[in-house]
């Protein structure tokens, strides 16, 4: 099926989270809008926990009331457990700010994704799938790297489409690619974390047992006993359970036969508070596998384009801030795009204005998961050095770094690591 027009204002490449948002919103501002999306049917992925925070840009977005009834488990809380299988105390959301935005969901991402995608439709956007991206075509020094050449158009391929490859024109180019991070990579932006090389094995199961009352749909994150790898447990429709193992690269494939679900039954019989949750629940999805490796890209524009959730960049998922993130930096691109096609200026900076932002509660959240990777960190300890911040580091967990001040949280965690590195394979 041919495209709509050969000419956008904006084209999206990516149907995730922050793809749909910033197509949804910058359609929502009268623009000519195409989104493409390689994957010709909804997927399934990680990434299945909402931080409370999305509760603001979903309600923007005009899909909230979907959300208030959908099958999707509630979430009120996150509980972390220690090595030795003790549970500390759940974080309920609802402690800093007792307003429905406190509850968040459990969400099959398939579904989720398409929700969005079909409310972007509704906004207007041209939304194709089965569409992947093949290469991006700069005018002037031809690399978009500031110096005079802006990104004027994309080349795709369209499965369905026997004519062969498009190429189609925009003025402002969005890459929302995920990790597979298109252009980042292709202009060689992109910065791997050294400290934060891991690999995720996980799968779905039904009927495992869940906790009670409000308790039902909390994310469970629990160590194993040597703190080398983690598990989470999410809660998901109809009473199925995500639940995936996360630990180094060197921990989990270097020196064991690296086959996922021998290296998930190993990790399992290391976490005790997890396997009565496990014990009868059959196994109902095939054991995946993903690499994990944070990174970031060294700036997120340049002339005619812009990078939006991980394909920016991206961090261990430890505290479920992949989706918020990209829905955050979604809002703040089209924002910022909305702004530079009404000013006539498609330069790197007006489209890139929100990058501090956006990177300044990156990097407190990182901070966080810095922590967590600490053998010597825990949160019992810290809630009792610190009593006074521990609205704050609920305020983190709700994912609210763009809302309210975190700052003396962030002072607090360099205060407790000054001048001692996170030790090697954290």
């Amino acid at each position: 099926m041919a495209f709509a027009s050969s000419d956008y204002d904006v084209i999206v490449a990516g149907g995730g989270p922050a793809g749909a948002t910033v197509a949804t919103l910058t359609a929502d501002a009268g623009h000519r809008v195409l989104l493409v999306e390689r994957s010709p049917e909804p997927a399934f992925k990680v990434g299945e926990s909402l931080m409370p925070a999305c509760y603001w840009i979903l309600g923007r977005m005009g899909v909230l009331d979907q959300m208030k009834t959908s099958a999707f488990p509630k979430k009120y809380s996150v509980q972390f457990y220690g090595p030795d299988g003790t549970g500390f105390s759940p974080f309920y959301f609802q402690d800093t700010d007792p307003h429905e935005c406190s509850q968040t969901w459990q969400v099959r991402r398939s579904e989720f994704d398409q929700m969005l995608l079909d409310n972007a439709a509704g906004k207007g956007v041209e939304v194709r799938r089965g569409v992947t991206l093949k290469d991006v075509s700069f005018d002037g020094d031809g690399d978009g790297d500031g110096d005079g050449g802006r990104l004027t158009g994309v080349e795709v391929e369209d499965a369905g489409d026997s004519s062969g490859r498009s190429t189609l024109g925009s003025k402002v180019f969005v890459d929302a690619t995920g990790q597979s991070a298109f252009l980042a990579r292709k202009l060689g932006l992109v910065d791997t974390e050294p400290r934060l090389k891991n690999v995720a094995f996980y799968t779905h199961y039904d009927g495992a047992r869940f906790d009670d009352g409000i308790d039902a749909g909390a994310t469970l994150i629990l160590h194993t006993a040597e703190k080398k790898s983690w598990f989470w447990f999410i809660p998901q429709p109809g009473g199925r359970v995500s639940v995936g193992v996360v630990g180094s690269v060197g921990h989990m494939i270097e020196g064991r036969v690296a086959d996922p679900e021998t290296v998930f039954a190993e990790e399992l019989e290391h976490c005790a508070a997890l396997q009565p949750r496990l014990e009868g629940a059959r196994r109902v999805e095939k054991m995946r596998a993903i690499r994990d490796f944070s990174y970031r890209s060294s700036r997120i524009s340049g002339p005619g384009w812009v990078l939006a959730g991980d394909a920016y960049g991206f961090i261990d998922p430890i505290y479920s801030t992949g989706v918020f993130l990209a829905l955050a930096s979604g809002e703040m691109a089209a924002d910022a795009i909305n702004d530079a096609l009404a000013g006539g200026d498609l330069s790197a900076e007006r489209l890139g204005a929100f990058e501090d932002r956006y990177r300044e509660g990156l990097d407190a959240l990182k901070k966080l998961v810095y922590a967590y990777y600490d053998p010597r960190f825990s949160f019992a300890k810290f809630v009792k050095r610190y009593p006074h911040l521990r609205d704050e580091l609920v305020d983190m967990l709700v994912g609210n770094v763009y809302r309210k001040p975190v700052d003396r949280m962030v002072a607090a965690l360099d205060e407790v690591f000054a001048g001692e590195p996170t030790p090697a394979g954290a």
